[in-house]
């Protein structure tokens, strides 16, 4: 299935229209080292994916808009409310929308977006059919800087149509496609709107956003350093950095001597809360140096028997 894009669309008449806490465990066998734990300041990524159905199941709306800040999906649109909805913290976030002004522009994007997968429908002569239309796009930013920008639709799971702001123009990947090409370029002013809505609008309203809820989008780590000793074996200290996000991190151990080589490691995968998890090994007594875009300052955590510190000040156990 293509990538798909819709939250933002427009018409001939209209333009209308886009790494959560994350856990890491350092393992070391028991030499002075110091862990270095570095998080990179972003991406953030504003993205929107639409949904339309033909014939829906019972139980499932016709259209849906879904809007999400980097993986969180931040606020829901069906056919069957036909209200735009916060979702979950995002919804105690004060002045992140005009949800009353978002509902209506959803409302006016839902019928433009049915009505492109009718015509499509008609293209290949099938009214009757249970087909699914699907758009996506949106935008990311780095370091405050705009870094990419993306706008495509599937019909039935195959790419079908998407934007490309360098030429600008949209570009058929289907051959029902040129009938909507040839619509949504009928005047030159309605390819300029698409290309400002991914270069100036669609970042505008991520640093928005940003301002009003940076906090469910920046979370300083957790950091544990724990002893682990097997039967005939030497020990070893697993350091962990958990809650926190953005999830891009890097973990290495260093001692006297510059950067170690850990033993082994791991990926870093999903805990299961929307937080993520890593760990690598080694052997001999560190320090965990970490690094964070939530910190003030570094953190050290020197080894010094079982601890636990959560960044702040609070004590937490690390997610298993």
């Amino acid at each position: 299935m293509g990538l798909f894009l819709g939250s933002h669309f427009f018409s001939v008449a209209l333009c209308v229209f886009l790494c959560p806490c994350h856990t890491v465990l350092l393992t070391i066998p028991l030499l002075k080292a110091v862990l270095v734990c570095s998080l990179f300041a972003g991406p953030y990524t504003l993205s929107f994916l639409y949904t339309g159905l033909s014939r829906p199941g019972k139980g499932f709306p016709s259209f849906q808009a879904m809007a999400y800040l980097n993986d969180q999906p931040f606020f829901r649109y069906e056919s069957e409310g036909r209200k735009a909805e916060p979702l979950g913290p995002w919804s105690q976030v004060e002045g992140m929308e005009d949800w009353e002004k978002e509902s209506e522009l959803q409302k006016a994007r839902e019928d433009i977006f049915m009505a492109t997968l009718r015509d499509i429908m008609d293209y290949y002569k099938d009214r009757e059919g249970s087909h699914t239309f699907q758009g996506r796009f949106g935008c990311e930013l780095r370091n405050d800087q705009r870094q990419a920008a993306f706008w495509r639709y599937a019909y039935d799971g195959r790419d079908f149509i998407e934007f490309n702001k360098e030429i600008p123009a949209w570009v058929a990947l289907d051959p029902a496609a040129v009938n909507t090409k040839l619509k949504w370029e009928a005047e030159a002013v309605y390819v300029q709107r698409a290309k400002a809505y991914l270069e100036e609008e669609c970042p505008g309203m991520l640093r928005r956003y940003l301002e009003h809820g940076r906090g469910h989008l920046d979370l300083p780590p957790s950091v544990s350093i724990a002893r682990h000793v097997a039967p005939g074996q030497n020990g070893t200290l697993k350091c962990l950095a958990y809650d926190f996000y953005p999830g891009r991190i890097s973990l290495r151990w260093t001692g006297a001597g510059g950067a170690q080589e850990a033993e082994s490691g791991g990926d870093v995968l999903p805990s299961g809360n929307g937080s993520y998890q890593s760990w690598v090994v080694d052997r001999a007594p560190h320090s965990c140096h970490v690094e964070h875009s939530s910190l003030a300052q570094p953190l050290t955590v020197p080894w010094a028997g079982l601890q636990e510190l959560r960044v702040g000040g609070n004590i937490g156990t690390p997610a298993q």
